[in-house]
């Protein structure tokens, strides 16, 4: 029996990491098409090199938000994973640099994100994005036609962009005006864009402020009124993730704000059913800001094949690797040497698609100065959740606005103080 328990245990401890010599598990999730892309990479990847042998373990995206950090703090997981929240997790990181062949490569080209990945005053290499992203908002431009509105233009506000797209709903049946994905990060940009600023001045997370309070009472005002898409937010408890993109997909919504990360889910599964547009952020008092951010493919600590695991990140941050992954999975590179040649051929026919790449270019130059400091932020994940978990709280009539601010600040200062 004894022997029997050990053994459990001994697999326990295992699960999910590296236990045999040349294998490198990846974990890695798809918002879109990436999965496909990676797969045929790794696949060429372990046919160019017999001594590795890559493991792409496929998981839904909330596994990685939710059980990788347990995984983590327990010691254990994959050798490489690829995640959003970044930061937070950067104690858990591998520091890539005394494995790499040429170290300043990485310095040269990903750099600019390098801060993004690892702790606050560390000059570690720990990974690299696999794509920069940028939130933002989708309109169904055939909705929109057939219902007789005109397209909110520039400079246009988020009452705005409710008020059109409800007279569209309204005339065209839809189950809501619009919905924003349930994401603490997801509505960080646009209440920035009322004027909100999460870091106080020594750099600890500061008391929920004026702006973050006004484009809360908008969202749940909006759900209230029946134009935001209820279940979003309130169908799911604590920060857990929920999209809508199936909900803009389906034509269920003329209106849906996400980020660039869902271009080609959208391309693939909206096929040509309908025309759609990428529409930048809508404007607040303080400006149009969406929030940049993306998914990264980080090497973990705890690997006992580091030297394995550092050639297999070299392989997928090599240019032309990067370069074949931008043009297949619509992604927009964060690589420098890949983003100053330009000429990307992207991999699509869809006319949408290369309009809403273009428009989100575009708005990556409207970011404010407060939306850009949240990325290399260490506490930016902690306040997310709280957001998102009181607001839907007072979506659900569990919570009055008031009490749920007080809950946000509570919660993030539990956090710190059990992080600290």
């Amino acid at each position: 029996m004894k022997k029997t328990l050990i053994a459990l245990a001994l697999g326990a401890s295992l699960m999910g990491s590296t236990a045999l010599a040349g294998d490198v598990r990846l974990m890695w999730y798809s918002d879109g098409v990436e999965g496909e892309v990676m797969k045929d990479l790794v696949a060429r990847f372990n046919a160019e090199n017999p001594g590795i042998n890559v493991i792409l373990d496929e998981v839904a995206y909330k596994v990685v938000q939710e059980q990788l950090q347990i995984q983590l703090e327990a010691g254990t997981g994959p050798d490489i994973a690829r995640v959003t929240n970044i930061k937070t997790l950067a104690p858990h990181w591998l520091d890539l640099t005394p494995h790499l062949s040429d170290a300043e490569y990485w310095r040269t080209n990903f750099g600019a994100h390098a801060d993004w990945m690892r702790e606050d005053g560390s000059d570690a290499i720990t990974g690299f994005m696999t794509q920069l992203t940028l939130t933002g908002g989708f309109a169904n431009a055939t909705l929109f036609e057939q219902a007789g509105i005109a397209l909110p233009g520039e400079g246009a506000t988020w009452d705005d962009w409710v008020n059109a797209a409800d007279q569209v709903a309204k005339s065209q049946g839809t189950a809501a005006a619009f919905a924003i994905d349930r994401s603490g990060h997801r509505i960080s940009g646009p209440n920035v864009s009322y004027g909100a600023n999460y870091i106080g001045a020594d750099g600890l997370p500061a008391p929920v402020d004026d702006g973050t309070k006004a484009f809360a009472e908008k969202l749940v005002g909006w759900v209230e009124g029946g134009q935001m898409l209820r279940d979003t937010w309130v169908a799911a408890s604590g920060s857990t993730y929920r999209a809508a993109a199936d909900d803009f997909i389906n034509a269920a919504i003329p209106f849906y704000y996400s980020g660039s990360w869902q271009i080609a889910n959208l391309s693939t599964k909206i096929g040509d059913g309908f025309d759609w547009v990428a529409t930048g952020s809508p404007c607040g008092t303080a400006g149009c800001s969406g929030l940049a951010g993306g998914a990264a493919l980080v090497a973990v600590k705890y690997t006992q094949n580091a030297e394995e695991v550092a050639k297999v990140m070299e392989f997928f941050a090599r240019e032309d690797i990067v370069k074949e992954f931008s043009e297949r999975t619509l992604f927009l590179p964060a690589h420098a040497g890949v983003a100053a040649a330009g000429g990307l051929n992207w991999q699509t026919e869809d006319a949408n698609v290369k309009a809403a790449l273009d428009a989100f270019v575009a708005a990556a130059g409207d970011t404010l100065p407060a939306a850009d400091a949240l990325p290399a932020w260490k506490w930016a994940s902690p306040v997310y959740g709280a957001l998102v978990n009181r607001i839907s709280q007072v979506m659900a009539g569990e919570l009055t606005l008031e009490d749920a601010y007080a809950r946000i600040d509570q919660d993030i200062a539990e956090q710190v103080a059990a992080a600290q």
